[in-house]
C-alpha cells in the first residue's frame, strides 16, 4: 500500500465515522467574541531557553502511556495522520485526538481534562482568564498548520467553479439571498446557467474554531452581515439567521452532499478528499481565488507575528492569497507541575509538540494544508521551549 494511499484512508475513517451525525436545527447562541485581529498579550514570562536546538529533534523520555488531546475540527485530518505516524516511531507513547470542536477543546483544557487543547480560535480574554484562574499557570497557543475555509455547495448540473464575493456571501448566510439564481449571484458567474431553487445554509451546531475563521471573515467584509448581526456579528458561536446545524466539520459536510441546493463552509480537506464542489472567493485585491496550497500559503505569511502567537490571517491583502485561510493551534499550559502529576508525561508532551513542528510540518501537504512559515514555526518552536515543570523548561531534560 501507498503512503498517499495510506493517509487517504486515514481521512476516510475520520469522516466516515460521523457522516451521519448531520444535525437539522437552528443553533441560536449568545456568546460574544472579540475581534480576530486584535491578539490578547502573553501574560507572563516563560523560563529562559537559549541553549538546545529545537530545530532538532531529541531523543524521546522514558515515559510509557497515554496523552489526550480534544478540540477543533478542522486540523482533525492531519492531527490523526500525525499521531498515526508519531506512534510508529514512539511506540510507547500513545496520543489521543477527539475531534469535539474547538468550543469543546476550550472546554476541556481549562478543566484539565486534557494534556492539550485544539482550536481554530485564539482564546478570548475571558478564556485565557477563566483557564489560569483554574490551573494557576497560562494556556500558550502554538499555532501548527494553514488551512482554508471553503463555501461547498451542492448543485447538481452545474460544473464550474462558482465565484462568490464577500457580499454574496454574507448576504447567503444573513438570509438576503435565498435562490441560486440571485442576480448577483448571476453577475459573479457570467455564463453559468444556475437553477431557480431555494439554497439551503448549512452551518455548524457546535462551538467552532471554524465558525469563528468564518463568521469573522463575513465580518470584516460583510455590511449585510454585520447588519443582521449585530454585535455578535464573529465567535465560535453566533446566532444564525437561517440554516441546518451540522456537528463538526463531518456533520457539515455531510449534510451539504445530502441536501440539493445547499451550502456551507467546511474546511478545505473535507472538501477535497469528499468530493464536494467549492467555490472561488473574491480576495481584497478583487481577484476570485481558487483554495490551495498556494493561495493558502501565500495568506500565510504574516507581515508580523505576534509574541503570543495569536492572529487572523482572513482577508489577506495578498493578491494571490486565499481570502478565509487561517491557522490553527494547539493549547498546552506553559508550567506542566500545577496541571500535571506526572513528569514523565509532560516531557513527552513536549516531544510530541517538537515532533509535529519538525517532521509533522513536512507531511500537511499531502492533506492539502499549508506549514507554517520559516519565521512562524520558529517562534512556535521558541514558545514550546518555555514549557516547564516548575519554572525549569521541558527541553533542558530532553536534550542531554
Amino acid at each position: 500500500m501507498t503512503e498517499p494511499t495510506q493517509r487517504r484512508q486515514v481521512l476516510a475513517v475520520v469522516l466516515g465515522a460521523t457522516l451521519l451525525l448531520a444535525a437539522c436545527a437552528n443553533t441560536p447562541a449568545a456568546q460574544s467574541s472579540t475581534p480576530l485581529a486584535s491578539p490578547g498579550p502573553s501574560t507572563t514570562a516563560g523560563p529562559s531557553v537559549s541553549g538546545p536546538d529545537l530545530t532538532q529533534l531529541p531523543p524521546a523520555p522514558a515515559y510509557s502511556g497515554a496523552i489526550a488531546g480534544a478540540g477543533a475540527t478542522f486540523p482533525n485530518p492531519i492531527y490523526q495522520q500525525w499521531l498515526v505516524d508519531y506512534n510508529k516511531v514512539f511506540p510507547a507513547i500513545k496520543i489521543s485526538y477527539d475531534s469535539i470542536g474547538s468550543g469543546g477543546g476550550v472546554k476541556q483544557i481549562t478543566a484539565n481534562t486534557v494534556q492539550f487543547g485544539g482550536s481554530d480560535a485564539p482564546l478570548k480574554p475571558e478564556e485565557r482568564t477563566a483557564a489560569q484562574q483554574a490551573n494557576g499557570t497560562e494556556v500558550l497557543h502554538i499555532p501548527t498548520v494553514f488551512g482554508a475555509v471553503v463555501p461547498a455547495y451542492n448543485l447538481s448540473g452545474v460544473s464550474a467553479k462558482l465565484n462568490f464575493t464577500p457580499d454574496i456571501l454574507g448576504g447567503i448566510f444573513a438570509g438576503k439571498i435565498t435562490r441560486w439564481n440571485d442576480p448577483a449571484i448571476t453577475a459573479a458567474n457570467p455564463g453559468v446557467s444556475l437553477p431557480a431553487i431555494d439554497i439551503t445554509v448549512v452551518h455548524r451546531a457546535d462551538g467552532s474554531g471554524t465558525t469563528n475563521v468564518f463568521t469573522g471573515y463575513l465580518t470584516k467584509v460583510s455590511q449585510v452581515w454585520r447588519d443582521t448581526l449585530g454585535a455578535n456579528s464573529a465567535g465560535k458561536e453566533v446566532a444564525w439567521p437561517v440554516g441546518l446545524g451540522g456537528q463538526g466539520n463531518e456533520g457539515v459536510t455531510a449534510t451539504v452532499t445530502q441536501t440539493p441546493g445547499a451550502i456551507g463552509y467546511i474546511e478545505l480537506a473535507y472538501a477535497i478528499q469528499n468530493n464536494v464542489s467549492f467555490g472561488k472567493v473574491q480576495n481584497s485585491s478583487g481577484n476570485f481565488i481558487d483554495a490551495s496550497l498556494a493561495s493558502v500559503t501565500a495568506a500565510a505569511n504574516l507581515s508580523t507575528i505576534p509574541t503570543d502567537l495569536t492572529f487572523s490571517s482572513t482577508n489577506t491583502d495578498a493578491p494571490d492569497g486565499y481570502p478565509i485561510a487561517n491557522a490553527t493551534w494547539l493549547l498546552v499550559y506553559r508550567d506542566q507541575q500545577k496541571v500535571s502529576d506526572n513528569q514523565a508525561r509532560s516531557q513527552a508532551l513536549v516531544h510530541f509538540l517538537l515532533w509535529v513542528l519538525d517532521k509533522g510540518e513536512a507531511e500537511a501537504p499531502a492533506l492539502d494544508y499549508a506549514p507554517l512559515p520559516d519565521a512562524l514555526r520558529a517562534a512556535a518552536l521558541k514558545m514550546v521551549g518555555t514549557i516547564s515543570w516548575g519554572g525549569v523548561p521541558i527541553v533542558s531534560s530532553l536534550y542531554h
